[in-house]
């Protein structure tokens, strides 16, 4: 209130003044410029000269604003071209969402200087080019994302490694997320595309080293994560087994293979399925001894179907001790159908004829199952019964062959 009581009573009092001077005396101003001649009364002119000092002074205050950008007209032009930015990335993002991928690419691309996310313009600009199969145009503008913001170098990284892995560049790929560990060692994204790049190249060393580490973030399910680390050692054992046959087979030495064993986790060396794969490779390498041993102690304490199997296929340095660890198993399952066919296949190895006919035929009236059948048809036909051999291997064929139940000529 003041201020505006001082600037009122400072104009009546120029008012004044002026209106006395004019009373007073009006004067007189003469220019002469050229041809031209300008005559006016003194408080005229100076009014008119004031008023052109005061038009000069705005336009420079006018001018400097305009330069230095804080103007109200760069003001304007400039969130002018940040609502058309806005405009054109959301257009760009439908295309996008719609699969029209160069109209998206020249949309994003085009609006992300003025864009208020420059970031995310580029990096979905970039799976745009690389849906177009534009790879050089992938790399110029994930380039132009890390330039944009600060501090993106993880985000970059992460858009590359998906796009690479999309475009099967396992290699670059696995270059990628290496160099993105460093930074972020247990970034959950991280690992996850780290453990997909490794099974894509059958990299299984790598892959059982990362299990450990997947496992303690808790990045996959109880059940993917099993089925994972054993498709991960079944592969490092296969690969083992592979490396003792190219080996001289009189020099044969099973090292490789016994090595990875004791290096497996404890979840694995008690897995089922696993105990078998490492059993089988032992059997197939000439080292069934060590085979038979280790079945027996696992059967011993946990009884498994598939072992049982195993077992019976399995031939040990004593048969017939070996026959009658099974039999004291039949005691406490007298009706299981494998451990019958294992020990009508060890009461072959011990050339007992008629108690492996015997444990065959028992295993077959529990469980019709093809393997039973070609087993007593095998015996049958080297006892000499060729037509009850030919019945079972004509059943043998016919089982789980899904013919249709048809009308057939009597014999």
């Amino acid at each position: 209130m003041r201020r505006v009581f001082l600037i009122l009573l400072i104009a009546l009092l120029l008012g004044a003044v002026l209106s006395l001077g004019l009373q007073y005396d009006s004067g007189y101003i003469r220019i002469s410029l050229g041809n031209y001649l300008i005559e006016t009364n003194f408080w005229v002119g100076v009014l008119l000269l004031l008023v052109v000092t005061l038009l000069l002074q705005a336009i420079l205050v006018v001018a400097r604003r305009l330069r230095s950008g804080t103007g109200i007209v760069s003001n304007w032009l400039n969130q002018s071209a940040e609502r058309r930015a806005r405009r054109r990335t959301t257009r760009g993002l439908l295309s996008l969402a719609e699969g029209n991928w160069p109209r998206a690419r020249k949309l994003l691309e085009t609006s992300a200087d003025k864009a208020d996310t420059p970031l995310i313009n580029y990096l979905a600009a970039a799976q745009c080019a690389f849906e177009c199969g534009d790879h050089e145009a992938v790399d110029d503008l994930l380039r132009k994302a890390f330039e944009s913001t600060p501090g993106s170098d993880l985000a970059v990284g992460i858009t590359q490694a998906q796009l690479q892995i999309a475009g099967n560049r396992m290699e670059q790929a696995l270059a990628t997320l290496v160099r993105l560990r460093k930074q972020a060692p247990h970034h959950p994204f991280v690992l996850k595309l780290l453990r997909t790049v490794y099974e894509r190249l059958e990299d299984w060393r790598e892959l059982s080293a990362l299990i450990p580490e997947l496992r303690k973030r808790e990045l996959l399910g109880k059940e993917e994560l099993q089925q994972l680390e054993r498709t991960t050692w079944h592969n490092l054992l296969q690969r083992a087994a592979d490396d003792v046959r190219r080996q001289d087979t009189e020099k044969r030495d099973l090292s490789p293979l016994t090595k990875l064993w004791d290096e497996l986790p404890g979840s694995m060396r008690r897995d089922e399925l696993t105990i078998r794969e490492y059993a089988r490779h032992l059997s197939l390498l000439g080292d069934e001894s060590q085979a038979e041993t280790l079945l027996r102690k696992v059967l011993r304490n946990h009884w498994s179907d598939e072992l049982a199997n195993l077992y019976g296929r399995v031939a040990g340095e004593k048969p017939d001790e070996q026959l009658l660890v099974a039999e004291r198993w039949l005691q406490d399952r007298p009706n299981n159908p494998e451990l019958l066919l294992a020990l009508g296949r060890l009461s072959l190895r011990n050339e007992l004829w008629g108690k492996a006919r015997e444990y065959f035929e028992t295993s077959l009236r529990l469980k019709r199952s093809r393997e039973t059948l070609a087993e007593l048809a095998r015996l049958n036909a080297h006892m000499g019964q060729q037509e009850q051999s030919n019945q079972m291997l004509l059943q043998s064929v016919l089982k789980d062959s899904g013919l249709p139940n048809l009308p057939m000529p009597k014999a």
